[in-house]
């Protein structure tokens, strides 16, 4: 394969994000995502592309997560729902890639919506929590991104309200 590891990872980043939102206009108005295919619309096999039929789940889980063990995805990728990282405005790129990753991260690290640090105390999105082993040790990842020292650490509830941004 001649693309770069950096090129498929945006290419699978877009295509994750592009399908999400085609997912949720195809079945517009709904107040959550979790309306689709009985609360599981990640498990819906409709995404066609040469190389086969996939689902949400199978472009995050098994292609991105599995391939790239990049934490910094899940401020990427999208899931339609209020307490998702932002999606970005514009196409990831392979050239801007490291850049987009690093800044969207410490964006939603930052943004209290979604995290909230205080004198040791880290009451995260529950992402971190459904994801841990991406993470690491989760202390010494938010430690990284200047969030610590950590001592306690409490997940947030997720809002699966529909993104409306």
């Amino acid at each position: 394969d001649k693309w770069s590891k950096e090129k498929k990872l945006a290419y699978w980043i877009n295509l994750y994000n592009a399908y999400t939102i085609k997912l949720v206009a195809k079945n517009y108005p709904i107040k959550s995502i979790k309306e689709i295919n009985d609360g599981n619309p990640w498990d819906l096999k409709w995404i066609r592309l040469k190389s086969g039929t996939y689902s949400l789940n199978d472009i995050e889980h098994n292609i991105i997560r599995k391939r790239f063990n990049e934490p910094r995805i899940h401020f990427a990728v999208n899931c339609a729902a209020s307490s998702c990282p932002p999606i970005l405005n514009r196409a990831w790129l392979a050239d801007s890639l490291e850049s987009q990753l690093e800044g969207a991260t410490k964006k939603f690290l930052s943004n209290e919506k979604y995290n909230l640090f205080e004198k040791g105390r880290a009451k995260i999105s529950k992402i971190f929590d459904w994801y841990k082993e991406d993470f690491g040790d989760l202390k010494t990842y938010l430690n990284n991104y200047g969030k610590g020292p950590i001592k306690e650490i409490e997940f947030l509830e997720y809002d699966w309200g529909l993104n409306k941004k």
